[in-house]
């Protein structure tokens, strides 16, 4: 019977991706009903500060230092070294984040061993067969639950499908050495780019408020960022908005974009196409500002506003001021 392992990534920082201990409590749950061993896998240039903060979330940690990994792209060098580890000592489930590294680790690793891969997960649970996963499918219109024919596989789990809970007790870090030969081309980094954000990143946010077509321009963000101020939330966007330039593709929220799960979710001038409400469906409460009453948004939004955003906007910063005052 194989193990269930959790693959870390590591942060800008070099501690642990908040994915990578959503993904550490998932994995808690289904090592628990399906009896199997749970280990998590850290590979960076210096693995001590990830492995470390991974361990409050697992009984058993391995680390790999990994020096290419500083200067050159991680997913590819953290994927040869996982493939070298799979094939020693094979897993029954590997899960991963559906990120940008994560869903580059699921394929190198895939093509190296020749596990498959079930992408985008927003749900795991365990049967006789193994993995159940469930993906939500065509932008979100559809959820299909999927297994794997042999038993085994590799799953990328989605942002903010179980929040983050460390375990009852820490568990132990193991330096190991995974024997891997790095055949493939190491990809160098030549530039970082750090960009301001809001004050609060909006995979963390507890409120959201987004600006969609209907804030107009760069200058309709103005509100939006003054009713996230106010509320102590962070700034996001619909698609149509970052393509028209008015605001950063770091704010994106949507199929193409970031997925969030936010308890407030204030959409202001945003008609909740498809494509948006896969990256904010799960919010706790939506609330939508929208001069059209028949918006795609109308539908799944908790609250609906019928009106000019540009009206119902500052007599709501009013009142949050007001009471805040």
């Amino acid at each position: 019977m194989g193990a269930i392992w959790v693959i870390a990534e590591p942060s800008a920082t070099g501690g642990l991706a908040t994915i990578s201990a959503e993904i550490a409590t998932l994995g808690r749950s289904l090592a628990a009903t399906s009896g199997r061993e749970l280990v998590g896998i850290v590979i960076a240039a210096d693995p001590a500060g990830a492995a470390a903060e991974l361990a409050a979330y697992l009984p058993n940690v391995r680390s790999v230092a990994e020096p290419a990994a500083q200067g050159h792209a991680w997913a590819t060098l953290a994927a040869q070294h996982v493939a070298a580890l799979a094939q020693a000592d094979p897993p029954d489930l590997i899960l991963i984040g559906a990120g940008l590294d994560g869903r580059d680790v699921a394929g190198v690793v895939s093509a190296l061993t020749g596990l498959g891969v079930l992408a985008n997960a927003v749900s795991l649970s365990w049967t006789d067969g193994g993995p159940a996963v469930e993906m939500s499918i065509f932008g979100g219109k559809f959820v299909t639950t999927c297994v794997f024919t042999g038993g085994r596989g590799i799953v990328t789990v989605r942002p903010k499908v179980v929040e983050a809970e460390p375990a009852p007790a820490g568990g132990a870090v193991t330096a190991v050495a995974s024997g891997a030969t790095l055949d493939l081309p190491a990809v160098p980094v030549v530039d970082r780019v750090s960009e301001a954000g809001a004050a609060v990143s909006i995979e963390e946010a507890r409120i959201i408020v987004a600006g969609g077509r209907g804030v107009g321009g760069p200058e309709g963000f103005g509100l939006v960022g003054e009713l996230a101020a106010a509320l102590g939330g962070a700034v996001g966007a619909s698609r149509a908005a970052v393509d028209s330039g008015w605001i950063p593709y770091a704010q994106q929220i949507g199929q193409t974009g970031k997925i969030v799960k936010p308890q407030l979710y204030l959409a202001l001038g945003i008609s909740g196409a498809i494509q948006h409400k896969v990256g904010m469906q799960t919010a706790g409460t939506i609330v939508a500002v929208n001069r059209d009453p028949d918006a795609p948004i109308a539908e799944f939004a908790d609250v609906l506003v019928i009106g000019d955003l540009f009206e119902v906007g500052p007599a709501l910063l009013g009142e949050l001021r007001a009471r805040a005052g």
